[in-house]
């Protein structure tokens, strides 16, 4: 049995990840934190059959007895959360935005120096991990490539963390080619987008978006783009993160990336 603590229990993906959890035989709800909530109790009322699980306002003080901390809180909050776990020995599932390559470097020699694994992804669903794999299967071939990243105007950091994980990837197959460099452009810079790891990324904040990441290949006379798109349920991230769940415990250190345990799936 894997026990578990849900920082963000009362967001958008914590709510639809309280009830998978209370169905998998496997998989033990025992704390929950949200700073909306802090005192009170989860209750079965959003149906599931989760009971008198303690809602806490801090990760640091919800750690007892807890194998695995899955943090779905935010920017401000996740690597203090991500620290605080790892310095108590439970492994960590990372599905909040955010964090930078220098954070994940730092976060993987923590982790390592504690003996337990953290699972990253910007996208834990199932769909958007295919459209990274394929990004990923293309670029050796493509010199050119940029992203576009779609989300809510209500989203408050950019580039989305999908986006973030897809050019940080690109960037270890191929760093794009730019026939311009961007100290050449006329014009005000930010037009380019915001090089990330040497890809172009260009973050889209509309109402009616949820999470959209888009890859665009181009050769002469011809392009190829590799989209994804999700609409505003939380559903398609559940699945991806009880693998995760199920994968990190006795991993060490770092793991980027839902795609990757998808390949490890076939191999």
């Amino acid at each position: 049995m894997i026990n578990l603590c849900v920082a963000g229990a009362t967001g958008w993906v914590g709510r639809a990840l309280i009830p998978a959890v209370s169905q998998s035989e496997d998989l033990t709800l025992v704390s929950a934190v949200s700073r909306s909530a802090a005192g009170q109790t989860l209750s079965g009322s959003d149906g599931s059959d989760v009971l008198d699980v303690p809602i806490y306002a801090g990760v640091a003080e919800a750690l007892d007895n807890v194998d695995v901390l899955i943090d779905y809180t935010s920017h401000e909050v996740v690597m203090r959360n991500t620290l605080a776990a790892l310095e108590r020995g439970a492994n960590v599932v990372i599905g909040s935005s955010g964090l930078t390559a220098e954070d994940y470097d730092h976060i993987d020699a923590v982790a390592r120096d504690a003996g337990v694994g953290v699972i990253a992804a910007g996208n834990f669903s199932f769909t958007a991990a295919m459209a990274q794999a394929a990004a990923l299967l293309a670029a050796p071939f493509f010199p050119y490539g940029e992203v576009i990243d779609y989300a809510s105007s209500t989203k408050s950091d950019v580039p989305s963390g999908t986006a973030r994980e897809l050019a940080e990837g690109l960037a270890k197959v191929r760093r794009p080619a730019k026939d311009r460099s961007m100290d050449e452009i006329a014009g005000p810079i930010e037009a380019r987008g915001v090089s990330v790891e040497g890809v172009q990324v260009h973050s889209v904040r509309l109402p009616s978006f949820s999470v959209s990441t888009e890859i665009v290949f181009g050769l002469p006379h011809e392009r190829l783009t590799i989209r994804h798109d999700a609409d505003s349920s939380p559903d398609p991230y559940v699945a991806g993160t009880l693998l995760a769940v199920r994968r990190v415990v006795g991993r060490q250190g770092l793991t980027r990336g839902l795609d990757t345990l998808l390949r490890e799936s076939l191999g």
